[in-house]
């Protein structure tokens, strides 16, 4: 059970009901508890989360690349919530299952490129972010350009604020384990 309760959806006002609409469009109705949770307790902060989201969505970087990034992440951290999440988000963006359970294993994909983006969040992770002049090199020469590595470091860093806070909550699932 999440360690933090959050007061009805339905009973929100102000700037909490405003940001839970926001996720409502998104989401096709429904709000999922990590949104709850940061809706009820921080709007501001779940308002810039999304913002911050739908800049990663208009960049350049494929929606296979983001839930590749947020389910690694997601696995390295221990984070059961995200990747349950990004698990499923994974599928809807056409990552097969067993792609999906490649990557959260670190074995290779038979997708030099996406290959190269494993290696290069894993490094981020064992690193805290200081990668080496050959990986640098080696996620460039993977077909990855300047711009999209400003958006492989957003979409890392989201992922390690939501793990994070669903770590510290113990957020309850609301997505389909993984397997």
């Amino acid at each position: 059970m999440s360690r933090i309760t959050v007061p009805a959806i339905a009973s929100a006002t102000g700037a909490t009901a405003e940001v839970y609409a926001q996720v409502k469009k998104g989401t096709g109705g429904s709000i999922p508890n990590l949104f709850a949770t940061l809706g009820a307790l921080a709007p501001a902060t779940l308002s810039n989360y999304l913002n911050a989201s739908g800049v990663l969505a208009a960049g350049t970087l494929s929606k296979k690349d983001h839930e590749t990034i947020n389910v690694l992440v997601s696995e390295l951290t221990g984070c059961d919530y995200c990747l349950a999440a990004h698990f499923m988000l994974g599928k809807m963006a056409g990552l097969s299952a067993e792609t999906l359970k490649q990557i959260i294993a670190g074995q290779p994909t038979g997708d030099a490129k996406r290959d190269a983006l494993v290696r290069f969040v894993q490094t981020l992770q064992r690193t805290s972010g200081t990668v080496s002049a050959g990986d640098f090199e080696a996620i460039k020469a993977a077909g990855y350009t300047d711009a999209q590595l400003v958006e492989i470091t957003l979409a890392y860093s989201l992922i390690i604020f939501t793990n994070t806070f669903n770590r510290i909550n113990d957020t309850d699932v609301d997505f389909p384990p993984v397997k």
